[in-house]
């Protein structure tokens, strides 16, 4: 299981006094209103930065982080990645998984056919599970009760049922 989840990328800079847009790739982005403190993925380190300020526009995020008052400081950031630990993400529901539990994660169908979960898509209906299966090849599943039938996050495991017509 990740220790961190990402919950958006830095895209580009706003204004010349350190704020910074962020794609949201979270569910909700008014998220950001609650979090107070965040890691940056340079890929190299992860950077701890306090969060003073949050707004929005259009489907971004504007952030202000404390410490960073101008452009410079935070320019080199672009595209890089803001995570949360564990405790600080969003409490899930019953039925609900963070994506990066799922991606990696062994699929097997009632058939016996086997394979790995490799990206989730979000639709506007419902998300829809890409699985590469070792027989079938890639297969777009729906996210939906009728044919995940059961998620074992702890083992890394997924079984599912593939009605006919979908592969």
């Amino acid at each position: 299981m990740e220790q961190f989840l990402q919950v958006g990328v830095i895209s580009s800079t706003h204004g010349v006094r350190g704020e910074v847009k962020v794609f949201p790739t979270t569910d909700d982005p008014k998220r950001f209103l609650d979090l107070k403190k965040v890691l940056l993925d340079t890929g190299k380190e992860r950077i701890s930065l306090e969060i003073s300020g949050v707004r929005f526009f259009k489907k971004l995020v504007i952030v202000k982080f404390k410490g960073i008052d101008n452009i410079n400081e935070i320019e080199k950031y672009k595209g890089c990645a803001l995570l949360v630990g564990r405790a600080d993400a969003v409490e899930l529901g019953e039925d609900e998984y963070y994506i990066a539990d799922l991606i990696g994660m062994e699929v097997v169908t009632d058939g016996g056919d086997k394979g790995v979960l490799k990206n989730v898509l979000s639709t506007g209906a419902n998300e829809v599970y890409v699985i590469e299966f070792e027989r079938l090849g890639e297969v777009l599943v729906p996210a939906i009760r009728q044919c995940i039938l059961d998620v074992d996050v702890e083992n890394a495991r997924m079984r599912v049922y593939l009605p006919e017509g979908l592969v």
